[in-house]
């Protein structure tokens, strides 16, 4: 959401009249609500994922699409934008059991009526705001980079060095995490050991004493694991 409050809505949909009706409906979701929304029409999801940027906060995206359909997008969309919220509409409500795949919020069957729409809605808004970005100050070659927490896939700490990584890059400087750690947002990160702090939105996968974050294995102390599942459970429960 931008700093105004305004949503930045992505439809793909193939069908012209499905899309108006959806436009529509957020036209009266934003007046009902006092808020501003601004969409963005695609008919084809080839279109939409070509030169994909991040700049959308929400998806509704349509699974019987032709060419690409819906469920493949999702998962091409997720492969270079895993926090975009995304609704499914759909007339097939047992493809909706795949959405979890592609961490979809939920989906809307079609015909589409305005008061299930505008509950979904509120429930994607809700996750919106739980994540509104947190920035960092971190030291790059020429200087100071602004880097949103929500791209941080992990920080590591050795000795004096702090190393923020993220799926491009990583930027390295000086500090400590006791003054890093009151920056992070809280329930989203958490310490694995006493080296990393680990963003849990990027956590893959879980082996024993070993945790996938992004495409790198971080190792789990013995003293943190307990918390760190705990954390990582609390988080996977609120995004639901």
């Amino acid at each position: 959401m931008g700093g105004d409050g305004m949503l930045n809505i992505a439809i793909v949909e193939d069908d012209p009249q499905a899309a108006g009706l959806l436009t529509a409906y957020l036209d009266r979701y934003a007046q009902e609500r006092g808020t501003s929304c601004n969409s963005v029409i695609f008919n084809d999801a080839v279109d939409f994922l070509t030169g994909y940027k991040a700049s959308f906060d929400l998806v509704f995206m349509d699974i019987e699409l032709p060419g690409l359909d819906g469920m493949e997008a999702a998962r091409r969309l997720r492969e270079v934008d895993r926090s975009v919220v995304l609704i499914f509409v759909t007339n097939m409500a047992n493809f909706a059991v795949k959405g979890y795949e592609v961490d979809a919020l939920d989906f809307i069957v079609k015909p589409v009526a305005y008061f299930p729409f505008s509950i979904k809605l509120d429930r994607a808004v809700k996750r919106l705001e739980s994540r509104q970005e947190r920035e960092l100050l971190v030291p790059a070659e020429d200087g100071v980079v602004c880097l949103k927490c929500s791209e941080v896939t992990y920080i590591e700490v050795m000795q004096h060095r702090i190393t923020y990584h993220t799926r491009e890059k990583s930027y390295t400087g000086y500090g400590s995490l006791k003054k890093i750690e009151p920056l992070l947002p809280e329930k989203v990160f958490a310490k694995c050991n006493s080296c990393y702090v680990v963003n849990l939105r990027y956590v893959r996968q879980v082996k024993d004493f070993s945790v996938l974050v992004g495409k790198d294995w971080l190792a789990i102390s013995h003293a943190r694991r307990k918390p760190f599942l705990s954390a990582l459970n609390e988080y996977i429960g609120s995004m639901e």
